[in-house]
């Protein structure tokens, strides 16, 4: 996808209703107070020998950077936000909302800003070799943990 393309699913995000109930959408998953979605999800990103494929990686960062940078110039500079200590929380048995439950299971740390009433949260999502890499986007009310 372009930056264009991913810049339309912000907007799109950022301006539709909240469902009631958990769902999917054509963008991903949707529920009460958020939005989910998987902008760019790389599948081979790692040789078999554990090293990265330089191409794919470059056109990952390139395409994050990019982004950023154009909601930057949008909402100004993102505040950085770890979520390590969330799902630190988490696995101790504190319950987390969504999106931040979701996203704490994979993000370390997210760039987020505040738009029009909405939390705009942008990072990389990924568990481990045998997982793909994912750039995800929520759009969310509910506040950070």
């Amino acid at each position: 996808m372009s930056t264009a393309q991913h810049l339309a699913t912000v907007d799109l995000l950022c301006a539709r209703s909240f469902p009631a109930e958990r769902a999917g959408s054509e963008t991903g998953t949707s529920g009460p107070g958020y939005h989910l979605a998987e902008l760019v999800v790389v599948e081979s990103f790692l040789e078999a020998d554990g090293s990265r494929r330089a191409e794919e990686a470059e056109q990952y960062e390139a395409e994050c950077d990019a982004l950023v940078s154009v909601l930057a110039a949008r909402w100004g500079e993102p505040q950085p936000v770890s979520l390590w200590s969330t799902r630190v929380r988490a696995t101790e048995g504190e319950e987390i909302p969504e999106p931040w439950r979701a996203l704490s299971d994979g993000i370390g740390s997210a760039h987020l800003w505040r738009t029009g009433g909405r939390w705009v949260v942008l990072g990389v999502y990924w568990q481990g070799d045998e997982h793909p890499l994912r750039l995800l986007l929520a759009v969310t009310e509910i506040d950070p943990p």
